[in-house]
């Protein structure tokens, strides 16, 4: 009991500065998740606390690794293994809209799940 106490106790004193160094949008950003819209095709994406992700694109699914750090959330993936780091806006919460430049896919749109 003593121990799975003390675990716990150590998982949310190394969770909690990640959180901590993030934006409110991202905050929302990967606990929401998002549908990202680019050349006019969705794509969902589910982000985990472990800094794993996954999504679909057109029925192609496929994971990768997230940080953030401040404004911006950096992420690779299986169909993208180069890191990118996208700056994202303050002050948005779910349900909310917005545009980014992603260095790889341009001016993308952004849906923050509800």
């Amino acid at each position: 009991m003593i121990r799975n106490l003390v675990l716990a106790a150590a998982v949310t004193l190394v969770a909690a500065p990640a959180m901590a160094d993030m934006s409110d949008t991202l905050a929302a950003v990967t606990t929401k998740g998002v549908v990202l819209t680019t050349q006019g095709y969705g794509i969902a994406i589910t982000y985990a606390e472990d800094g794993t992700y996954s999504g679909d694109a057109m029925g192609t699914v496929f994971t990768g690794k997230w940080r953030a750090e401040g404004d911006e959330l950096c992420t690779s993936s299986s169909m993208s293994p180069t890191e990118t780091c996208t700056t994202y806006p303050e002050g948005k919460g779910a349900g909310d809209s917005f545009e980014v430049t992603n260095p790889t896919l341009g001016k993308v749109a952004v849906k923050i799940n509800e």
